[in-house]
């Protein structure tokens, strides 16, 4: 799924990078920025933050780790970059819940700094 989001966002489909997140109030995102709520509020804040290609640029993710500690539950810590060589790069850190709802894993909390 991971690699999916890369294509999706590397392609400039924002909505389609957030496939893989819980469509639901009680998603949470939480960045520099603070806590957002909610699978719309997360892609509104997305969107207002990459409104370009250009500002999103090319993204990659390195997987560090991966645990499942319950059947229906995965725990990934990775780091994250973006390459925009006409406004500078960017980069950090991130750590994914995961759920598996309806026979569908899906980000239930995302932590990227």
């Amino acid at each position: 799924m991971l690699k999916q989001q890369t294509e999706d966002w590397n392609a400039g489909h924002i909505d389609r990078f957030m496939n893989p997140y819980w469509e639901s109030d009680s998603l949470t995102f939480i960045s520099q920025a603070g806590i957002t709520y909610g699978y719309a509020a997360t892609l509104s804040s997305y969107k207002k933050r990459y409104p370009t290609k250009a500002s999103m640029g090319s993204l990659k993710f390195d997987v560090l780790e991966m645990d499942f500690p319950a059947p229906n539950v995965a725990y990934v810590i990775g780091r994250w970059q973006l390459d925009r060589p006409k406004i500078g790069n960017r980069g950090g850190y991130f750590s994914l819940l995961w759920r598996k709802i309806r026979k569908r894993w899906v980000i239930v909390s995302d932590h990227t700094n």
